[in-house]
């Protein structure tokens, strides 16, 4: 379902659990549990996601996180509505500022825990073809977002 790749970070245990409890929950809220798709999460530094950013969306920033989906979000949905997952096959790619996170942590007045959760979530739902562009579109995905947070028990505002 998912691997977690450290770079330029140090492993830690709790960010693994984490990460593990918010896909989990995504991919059960999503009826996608049985499915052979995975995600691969990159927890790296400002300087590395910033490269990444102006290599792949030529934006020369750092930012929180990056989502590379690798499907369009219909071919997505046919998959999942056929139960077609005969193949090993990568969802997308999670790449996610620790820094960031825990900058924004602060920022927020919340536990480290609840933004790298958010970060998951919300990279997950790029990688189901969500985006937050239109309006329209930023309340269902917000919508998908909070409801995995809410069933996780992961509330804003807790410091830690």
């Amino acid at each position: 379902m998912y691997e977690i790749i450290y770079e330029d970070v140090e492993e830690k245990k709790e960010y693994d659990e984490v990460i593990k409890k918010v896909l989990s929950q995504c991919f059960k809220e999503e009826n996608m549990e049985d499915s052979n798709l995975y995600v691969t999460i990159t927890l790296t530094t400002p300087k590395r996601i910033q490269e990444i950013n102006r290599q792949y969306r030529n934006i020369d920033k750092a930012t929180d996180v990056l989502s590379f989906p690798m499907f369009e979000k219909d071919e997505l949905d046919n998959i999942i509505a056929n139960r077609k997952f005969e193949n090993e096959d990568i969802l997308g790619d999670i790449i996610i500022s620790v820094e960031k996170v825990k900058e924004q942590a602060i920022e927020y007045e919340h536990s480290f825990e609840r933004e790298l959760s958010y970060m998951v979530v919300h990279g997950f739902y790029h990688l189901m073809g969500y985006d937050h562009i239109e309006d329209d579109d930023r309340k269902i995905m917000r919508a998908k977002e909070e409801k995995i947070l809410e069933t996780l028990k992961i509330s804003r505002g807790e410091l830690k």
